[in-house]
């Protein structure tokens, strides 16, 4: 009596790491650009919490009359925080600070009867989608009756709920 023995498979085929990788691609290929929006819309509404988080500070300036934007008495100083997404040079705090390199300030304006312009513009690490020229800002309005609004000129796909495109004032 003869007993064969069976060999059993050891490894895959070459079909079949084939496959594999050929699956791999198609998800990577879907999920890299899905990935890359999401980071530019979480970039967007992060500079929208940045800005808006001097709201307070540039209330309080407008009803003390402080209308310039320093470090010295009777300015207004925003207490601005350098962010690696922004790009924007000084911003009050005493003593007047720069950013520091790659990072920027959100910018704080004001116009006649209390207006107020609170602007994140991206540059620095923020998505390539989101730095294009023009279409790079997100700015807080405060108008002469006290009311703020939020708009933005990034493209429609990255905007914030809260924060629709529009016409950038500053």
């Amino acid at each position: 009596m003869k007993t064969q023995m069976h060999k059993a498979q050891q490894g895959f085929t070459l079909i079949e790491l084939m496959i594999v990788i050929a699956i791999i691609g198609i998800l990577a290929a879907i999920a890299i650009p899905q990935y890359q929006t999401y980071i530019a819309k979480t970039q967007v509404t992060r500079a929208m919490g940045e800005a808006g988080a001097l709201k307070t500070t540039v209330e309080t300036c407008v009803l003390e009359g402080k209308l310039n934007v320093g470090a010295i008495a009777g300015t207004c100083d925003p207490q601005a925080t350098a962010s690696t997404i922004l790009v924007g040079g000084a911003q009050g705090t005493a003593p007047a600070l720069v950013a520091p390199i790659i990072t920027g300030y959100p910018q704080v304006t004001f116009g006649a009867g209390g207006v107020a312009y609170v602007t994140a513009t991206f540059g620095n690490g923020a998505a390539a989608d989101i730095q294009t020229a023009g279409a790079n800002k997100v700015e807080w309005t405060r108008s002469a009756a006290g009311s703020w609004s939020c708009l933005t000129s990034v493209n429609v796909k990255y905007a914030p709920v809260g924060c629709p495109v529009g016409a950038i004032v500053n």
